[in-house]
């Protein structure tokens, strides 16, 4: 084979190398650009539903998770909690029978629960007024929140709104309306999902 038989074979392999490197090159740097459309696991995570396993959560205690970037409560009411929210003096909400309030339709009474779990509160913890996240304060007859009239609820410290345990608000605080009840919906027992409609209407 002449010099130049060598030459132009050594010119084509170069040529060819480089190509394919190149290529590598423009695909390697496509693959983030078009990676960058779509939206992180974060993202995704934010607006899905979230499966809770609420079977060790103890009567009085309370649960809270992220749901579309809010804290949920969720809160396992005792026998005589849900007892003291069917006593409460209505004077004292400013709206006693949710109906000014945001939650779902199959969501009724004063326990604002699906019927048949009356002992599981869930809440967008987030209060009414400005946004802050109320306390749980279960605690009754205390003191700072009214001795004998505060049967237990929420308390947001920021501005001093307060509500019962079933998230209605008192009447002559800050906040407009009783705390948000999320979409959400029992797989089973012991988990139920945040996000996800009850079929029970």
């Amino acid at each position: 084979m002449t010099s130049d038989g060598v030459n132009h074979s050594r010119r084509r392999f170069l040529t060819g190398a480089t190509a394919v490197v190149g290529g590598a090159g423009v695909v390697g740097a496509a693959v983030p650009f078009v990676s960058s459309w779509q939206p992180s696991a974060k993202a995704k995570a934010a607006g899905a539903p979230v499966k809770v396993n609420i079977s060790k959560l103890e009567s009085g205690g309370r649960l809270v998770v992220e749901w579309r970037g809010k804290p949920v409560y969720i809160v396992r009411r005792t026998q005589e909690s849900l007892e003291a929210i069917a006593q409460i003096d209505t004077d004292i909400l400013r709206d006693a029978d949710s109906v000014a309030a945001s939650q779902p339709a199959y969501v009724k009474g004063v326990a604002r629960t699906l019927a048949g779990r009356e002992e599981y509160l869930i809440l967008v913890g987030l209060c009414t007024h400005l946004g802050c996240a109320p306390m749980y304060r279960p605690d009754v007859g205390a003191k700072d929140l009214g001795g004998d009239s505060w049967l237990g609820g929420f308390f947001c410290p920021c501005h001093g709104s307060k509500f019962d345990l079933s998230g209605r608000v008192f009447a002559g605080v800050p906040a407009p309306t009783n705390l948000e009840v999320p979409p959400h919906s029992y797989e089973s027992d012991d988990i139920v999902i945040i996000g996800i409609d009850s079929e029970i209407a």
